[in-house]
């Protein structure tokens, strides 16, 4: 383009720009040399030049050929190609180059319009250089004859204004224009025509258009002057107008053309044609019947490519010369729902957090279908399925935005199905499918495997060994996963848990940091904790329960008679006059161990006579096996052994000496007399065991409705009654009971308390006073080890000097399984 011309352009258009229903428009004559500013766009849509580049602003065109880019430095729109208005729109009156300008970081959607304005670039062209118009001799003046109209790609003011006939003396020209605008010549004769004077006359056509400045095109009129048939064919109307559906097929008739001549035989008969400067996309796509002149259908018909067709039918007779006339033939075709939707996805933005607030903008989708009207109305919509809807923007755009929460465990992508559908009858659609992944946020805390776990371990096992591997799992992914295992910090028995137990805290193994010794520790706690590496992090606790085991390590150890447990002879007399059954003593031993491995029984190993005593397998009670005679040695010596039942077996010996005396009475004789008369000191006695024995078994009975009525509760709502089964182990906790009993039966009066927990620690204590005993007050205190039982039996030998204590173990089930009393 002459570099004037684009002068006079700037100053008649000066790049105006206007927003119209949220678009931009810009207007620029086209041809505009390459590298040309169209405007200032981050100054006209109010964006930040700085951020441009950030926010990877890019141009998209609908026109498939990117004519225009952005200079992200300047926020300028720049020309990048040529630009040729008659390429992109032919004659249309109006030019418009639709971008649409794309920013992400927020996603934002800006449409932009370019106004190509029409340059007079083109002159005016005839499809034919040489006409040949053949006239009659005898044609009278005034007779019209229609010549070819010149085509000028430009519009409006630039396209064809008139045309102009050289000069002679015969012909004039005049223009005739046609109601769609178009201009075409005629040629009019003047004068009559002389065939002997001039047979031939050549004339130059000259079309001008209206531009500055003008352009022209010419094309040679060659007039053959006729001799005889003097009528040439006229038609009905100079245009026929018809309408045909695209769908049409080969062979369909469209209309026909009638002309007639007035003259007869040959010159009065007509032949059809298309004329001369018809196009070869009309012979392609139209037929005429040369006889009839019906005009069918011989192509494809497409509306969406062109919707109106324009040609010259031509009518010639037989004469000698021939002579023809013409007539102009428009065809609209009708549009129909024959093009499918199209979807287009202008931009993307995947991943999508799984946090995303409603509304967040995912992907900016656009809609297009060729057809018109109707037909060409697209609506868009998505899958009610998905957390995802179509929000309305500019024209056919759409953005899809999330409509609901979000959670990346549950779905890590989404197929989110878009439909589009348009107006037509019947209606098309089509459908697109966007993938949508969504990006993990630590919202999942780690989960043990179970709220808490239990360890049973057994007591003196080599420190460092693994009591247990704990575990939990995250469902988040990366270091929002990745796992770390920790001990939180607590006491055990005023010593932090740390200095007994190790943890890893990759695999979450917890191992021993010294051996355990279950008469100190039979139980503990340990919180540990899961935390994942993501930002904030997160964590859950869980409980891990250590129950030492017991084993037999502890032997028996004697605690009555006292100076039999300090290793000395112990030293008991019995009368020679004592019967069958006569208690002599009892022996009392304990064991710091716990279960079958506290469960002692006694064996009479040796005696000076094997016959004359015998000792209670459970209770230590040495009694005679029958009656003491003269014949048996005054001094008797036995040698008990005391035994537990665990594995290995531990036991324990004490040797007690017996002296026979003569004149030694009966205590049952002093019990009898001392029963007729009762002191004060023993009435208070008998009253404090009353009183204790009745509020104890008042206590029990209560205790006991209370744990019924739990049982049932329980059994009713988890089917097992007061028993709690662990998820690791095959043990049960037995419960306890507490029995108080009074024995008169014998020379010796007693109260027994009796430990019905058979696995626990907590022995059964005896406590026996001689009927002579001016002490009334005694003290149960439970055992924590073997020296702790022989200085409670020194304390109560040395207040109570004439009362025999007497401790003993009950055994109340053969059961091998026992687990730790909590």
């Amino acid at each position: 383009m002459p570099a004037w011309q684009v002068i006079v352009w700037w100053h008649h258009c000066v790049f105006l720009w206007s927003t119209i229903e949220g678009q931009t428009r810009y207007s620029i004559p086209e041809e505009l040399k390459q590298g040309s500013v169209v405007g200032n766009l981050a100054k006209d849509l109010g964006l930040v030049v700085s951020d441009l580049h950030r926010r990877k602003l890019r141009i998209t065109s609908e026109a498939g050929k990117q004519y225009f880019s952005v200079d992200l430095r300047k926020g300028e729109l720049l020309v990048t190609d040529r630009i040729d208005r008659e390429e992109l729109c032919e004659q249309r009156a109006s030019c418009l180059l639709p971008l649409e300008l794309v920013i992400d970081n927020p996603l934002q959607l800006h449409r932009v319009e370019i106004e190509i304005l029409d340059t007079n670039d083109n002159p005016p062209s005839f499809l034919t250089k040489e006409k040949v118009v053949k006239i009659a001799e005898l044609v009278n003046p005034g007779a019209r004859f229609p010549l070819e109209s010149a085509k000028d790609p430009d519009v409006g003011p630039n396209s064809v204004r008139s045309y102009l006939i050289s000069r002679n003396d015969n012909f004039k020209l005049t223009v005739k224009t046609h109601k769609d605008g178009r201009k075409i010549p005629e040629l009019v004769l003047e004068k009559p025509l002389d065939r002997e004077k001039l047979p031939v006359h050549r004339l130059i056509l000259t079309a001008v258009d209206g531009g500055d400045p003008v352009r022209s095109g010419t094309s040679e009129i060659t007039v053959i002057i006729l001799d005889n048939n003097d009528n040439a064919p006229q038609f009905e109307r100079q245009v026929y107008e018809a309408n045909v559906s695209e769908k049409s097929t080969a062979g369909t008739e469209i209309l026909q053309v009638r002309a007639t001549d007035a003259d007869e035989g040959l010159n009065g008969e007509i032949e059809y044609s298309f004329a001369e400067q018809t196009i070869d996309l009309i012979l392609s796509l139209f037929d005429i019947n040369p006889s009839t002149g019906a005009i069918i259908v011989k192509g494809l018909l497409d509306h969406e490519t062109n919707s109106v067709h324009r040609f010259d039918i031509t009518a010639k007779d037989k004469g000698n010369p021939e002579m023809d006339g013409h007539c102009g033939v428009e065809i609209k075709v009708v549009d129909i729902n024959d093009n499918i939707p199209e979807i287009i996805v202008t931009s993307l933005m995947t991943p999508v957090p799984e946090n995303a607030a409603v509304g967040t903008v995912v992907a900016l989708i656009s809609a297009k279908d060729p057809d018109s009207d109707d037909n060409g109305m697209v609506t868009l919509s998505v899958s009610s399925q998905s957390p995802f809807r179509l929000k309305p923007s500019v024209s056919n755009h759409y953005s899809l935005v999330t409509s609901g929460p979000l959670d990346r465990e549950q779905n890590d992508q989404y197929s989110v199905k878009i439909s589009a559908t348009d107006s037509g009858k019947p209606p098309l659609s089509s459908d697109r499918v966007i993938f949508v992944e969504l990006l993990d946020v630590n919202d999942n805390p780690p989960v043990f495997s179970q709220p808490s776990f239990n360890i049973y371990i057994k007591e003196n096992q080599v420190p460092g060994n693994i009591l247990c591997s704990v575990s939990a799992a995250d469902p988040d992914l990366g270091e929002n996963a990745k796992i770390s295992y920790s001990i939180l910090d607590s006491r055990v028995q005023d010593v932090s848990v740390s200095s007994y137990v190790y943890m890893n805290s990759d695999n979450g193994s917890i191992y021993s940091m010294h051996s355990f010794d279950y008469e100190k520790v039979k139980v503990f706690q340990i919180q540990v904790q899961a935390k994942d590496q993501g930002s904030p992090s997160l964590s859950s606790n869980a409980t891990v329960h250590v129950f030492i085991l017991d084993q037999n390590d502890n032997a028996p150890s004697v605690i009555y008679p006292s100076s039999a447990a300090q290793g000395s002879l112990s030293h008991q007399r019995m009368p020679r006059s004592a019967k069958a059954g006569h208690l002599v003593t009892k022996v009392t031993a304990v064991d710091a161990d716990s279960g079958h491995n506290a469960w002692i029984s006694y064996r009479l190993a040796e005696a000076t006579d094997a016959s004359l005593f015998t000792v209670s397998l459970y209770t230590g009670e040495v009694r005679t096996k029958r009656a003491v005679s003269e014949q048996d040695d005054s001094s008797q010596r036995l040698l008990l052994e005391v035994k537990d039942d665990g594995e290995p077996l531990q036991s324990a010996t004490v040797t007690v000496s017996i002296l026979l005396e003569d004149g030694l009475q009966e205590p049952i004789l002093d019990l009898r007399q001392k029963v007729s008369e009762p002191s004060k000191k023993t009435g208070r006695i008998t009253l404090y065991l009353i009183v204790s024995l009745a509020s104890v078994s008042v206590l029990s009975l209560v205790t006991f409705v209370i744990l019924a009525v739990k049982c049932v509760r329980n059994s009713r709502s988890s089917g097992s009654c007061c028993v709690r089964r662990s998820d690791c182990d095959d043990y049960k906790n037995p419960n306890r009971n507490l029995q108080l009993q009074l024995n008169t039966d014998g020379p010796i009066k007693y109260v027994e308390v009796l430990g019905g927990d058979m696995l626990s620690q907590s022995q059964s204590f005896r406590s026996c006073m001689s009927p002579m005993s001016e002490y009334s007050d005694f003290t149960l205190i439970k055992p924590s080890s073997t020296s702790d039982f022989k200085e409670v039996i020194s304390v109560l030998d040395a207040s109570l000097p004439d009362s025999t204590w007497t401790f003993e173990s009950q055994q109340v089930s053969t059961e091998k399984k026992y687990v730790q009393d909590t």
